[in-house]
This record gives structure tokens, sequence and C-alpha cells, in this order.
């Protein structure tokens, strides 16, 4: 088949879409609300907020990828001329249309949300999420300031699941939003360099950083305020094993990158820890789940059609 007889296949429309939204990727996005949810409910009811969490962080998600390509389509048309947007496959304002209408989506749900149960925190939070995104898509990805506004995104999402809390956020919560933060400013400077050969020396810092992070959600347990203990199911037996064996995962996918910092082995390295973070969610929340394991496994299971997606439409 001629290369032009595949751009106008049926269904490549539908693909360039799904590659500028990067697709695969918004299973973490939903991971990190329903870890975030579980944390403080100890369910996933009742379902209804739930899910219009989900909702409108996938969206704040969606939309900050197709930014993202915006920003980028002048870079992207030079370095990486197949992305959907300098390729033509999606017109510039298509995707303006379709960026903006998903933070307006995601805003009115939280605004909603926020309305209905006299808190407005997931509003406040989705705001939060929106700018940062942005902010970081159009001024800040190649500062340094670049992989702290990315990680702030993560904090800020996790946060989200947990905006339906009455109480203030305890120590615990800080720390499980927070390690994700970090987990993924370390994945972000990592992944700094992946289209050519990458610095050992960032690597090896952002290894670092990406450990730092588990380490804090694994002993978040420990920091569980006075009103949320009565429902803190406790860490399983094999809880300090499982972090361990999770930090020699992430060192042998990192290492193989370390040993060799090609743009594959760097890439394959990112993606690993993009699906990772998945793992991560699924593991923040057994301590603090009604039904410990069981109901982490739902979340666990996201991890099934980012994989598939994944072997279809690239996903960093």
């Amino acid at each position: 088949m001629r290369e032009d007889d595949d751009i106008d296949a049926p269904g490549s429309t539908l693909r360039a879409y799904l590659e500028l939204l990067r697709i695969p990727n918004v299973f973490t996005a939903a991971a990190d609300v329903m870890m975030g949810y579980l944390v403080v409910q100890g369910t996933f009811q009742p379902y209804g907020p739930l899910m219009i969490l989900v909702v409108a962080s996938c969206c704040l998600y969606l939309a900050g990828m197709v930014f993202n390509d915006i920003f980028d389509r002048h870079v992207d048309a030079d370095e990486r001329p197949g992305r959907p947007i300098p390729s033509g496959r999606v017109p510039l304002i298509a995707a303006r249309l379709l960026g903006a209408g998903l933070l307006c989506i995601a805003l009115a749900l939280a605004f909603q949300l926020s309305w209905k149960a006299d808190n407005f925190r997931p509003l406040g939070l989705a705001l939060g999420i929106g700018l940062l995104a942005i902010t970081y898509d159009g001024w800040l990805k190649g500062t340094p300031l670049g992989p702290i506004a990315m990680g702030g995104c993560r904090f800020l999402n996790v946060l989200l699941g947990m905006s339906l809390l009455v109480e203030p956020y305890s120590g615990m919560h800080w720390m499980i939003a927070g390690g994700v933060g970090v987990f993924i400013a370390g994945l972000t400077i990592f992944a700094r360099g992946e289209s050519g050969v990458s610095s050992r020396g960032r690597l090896v810092i952002a290894t670092g950083i990406m450990l730092a992070g588990v380490a804090m959600v694994a002993i978040s347990p420990r920091f569980v305020g006075e009103n949320q203990a009565w429902r803190l199911v406790g860490a399983p037996p094999a809880w300090p094993y499982f972090w361990l064996i999770f930090a020699a995962h992430l060192l042998w996918r990192n290492g193989r990158a370390l040993l060799i910092p090609s743009s594959d082995h760097v890439q394959a390295a990112v993606k690993s820890g993009i699906l990772s973070l998945i793992v991560i969610d699924a593991a923040a929340s057994v301590p603090m789940a009604a039904l410990g394991a069981f109901s982490s496994m739902f979340i666990l299971l996201l991890i099934v059609p980012a994989t598939f997606l994944g072997r279809w439409i690239y996903s960093t």
C-alpha cells in the first residue's frame, strides 16, 4: 500500500486525533483520581461524584496533550513532521477547538460538582490543573521549572480525586499526592532528550527523583491523620517487599537506558514509567480501602486498555 493510500484510509482521521490526544496515557489520569477517591472514601461509592471527577480529570489531561502539540507545532514540523498537526492530518483550528472544548467540559463538570457538594475544592483544583498544564505547554516545558510544573499537575490531580473530603487533608494525603508528583517530575526529567542520545548524569538524577517519589508513597501510611485513622485498614505484611520489588523493576528498566542512553532505550523506560504510575496508584490506595487490595484491583485493571492502545498509538 502506498503511503498516500494509508493517509486517506478509513479510520486514519480517527487515528490522527487519538495520536494527538496520546490516548493510552489518559488512563493514568483516571487512576490518579480513582486512587485519591478511594483513599478518602474507603470505597468507590457514591459512584456519581467519582465518575464526574474521573471524566473531568481525563478531559483536563487530554486538553493538555492537545495544547502541547499546538505549542510545539513549529518544532514538530522540523523534528517530528509525522505528528498530527504538522502533517496536516489534524487542522490547527480543529485542534484549538478540541483543546478548548475539553477544558470547558472539565471546568463545567468541576463547577457542577462543587456547587452540588457546597465544596469548591473540585473547581479550584481543576482550574489549577488547567492553568498549570497550559503554562507548562506554552512556556515552561524547556526550562528547569518544566518538571516541577508537570509534577504539580499530577499532584493536583491526585488531590482532585480527594477533593470531596470534608476535613482538611492529612499528612498521608499530602505524602501520597506529593509522591506521585515527585515521581512524575523525575520521569519528565528522564524523558528530556528522548528523541536523541541522553545524558547519563541526567538519567541518574531523574531515576533518583523517581525513587524518592516512590518512597514517599511507600511511607505515607505513617502520616495518617487522627480524623482518618479510624478508616486505616492497614498496610499488608508484604507492603515493604512490594515497594522494594517495584523499585528494583524501576532500576532495571531505567538501568538499560543508563547503560545505553539511546532513544529506543530511553523511550522504552519512559513508557514503562508512565504505565507504572497506574501500579503506584493501585498500591497507594490499599491501606485505606475498605476491601483492601480487592478495590485497588479496579485501578490496576486500567493497565489493560493503556497497554493495548499503546501498541497502536504512540504514547510519548
